[in-house]
């Protein structure tokens, strides 16, 4: 229904470790933007990475479309609530999204990311992924790109990198973003993406 990817296994078991225990300290639900967390060197060469031109170059190819100098925004969560993962579409600001996990291992049935056929039923899915160390889901956004995923509360960790349209548009996602995380600061709650 619209095109997509999914990987498993991208980070050796030595270097998750080290990506783990360099993780953002994250104690509270949602999504926060990149330069608003404090994390350790593994962490930062993975983020490194996942800026790189060779990273959008790879991607890019996957969709067939050039990503390489797009802006893009790169959000981190590490708790999960019960009312997160609704179905939903992105914004039209974002043109590819890539999800990369980074927990341990994954027992639970809720929690696995499942990209959809219709915006009205879980149970209707192309793919499902459990948010495992080193999986990674990427899809083009689309008029039907939808996803979401079963209820899960708990440690949930994966960093969301979106390509977007336009300086503006990473300008505006930004500021949403941060303004979320300023409402969660304050112990309010606020719309789930993914």
């Amino acid at each position: 229904p619209f095109p997509h990817f999914v990987g498993r296994g991208l980070i050796a078991a030595e270097d998750m470790k080290a990506i783990s225990a360099d993780f953002p300290n994250i104690t509270k639900p949602g999504v926060f933007y990149i330069s608003d967390l404090e994390y350790g060197p593994a962490f930062a060469k993975l983020i490194e990475a996942i800026q790189s031109r060779e990273m959008a170059e790879i991607v890019g190819e996957k969709f067939g479309m050039k990503l390489a100098g797009k802006p893009l925004m790169i959000s981190v969560r590490g708790q999960c609530q019960l009312k997160d993962g609704r179905i939903h579409n992105d914004s039209r600001d974002k043109i590819a999204t890539c999800l990369l996990y980074l927990n341990e291992s994954w027992d639970a049935s809720g929690g696995r990311l499942r990209l959809l056929r219709d915006s009205e039923n879980l149970d209707n899915m192309i793919t499902e992924v459990p948010p495992e160390a080193g999986s990674i889901i990427g899809f083009k956004r689309t008029e039907n790109s939808w996803h979401g995923h079963n209820k899960f509360e708990g440690q949930r960790r994966s960093i969301m990198f979106n390509w977007l349209s336009s300086d503006f548009a990473l300008a505006k996602n930004v500021g949403r973003h941060k303004l979320s995380a300023a409402i969660k600061r304050l112990g309010f709650s606020s719309k789930s993406e993914y």
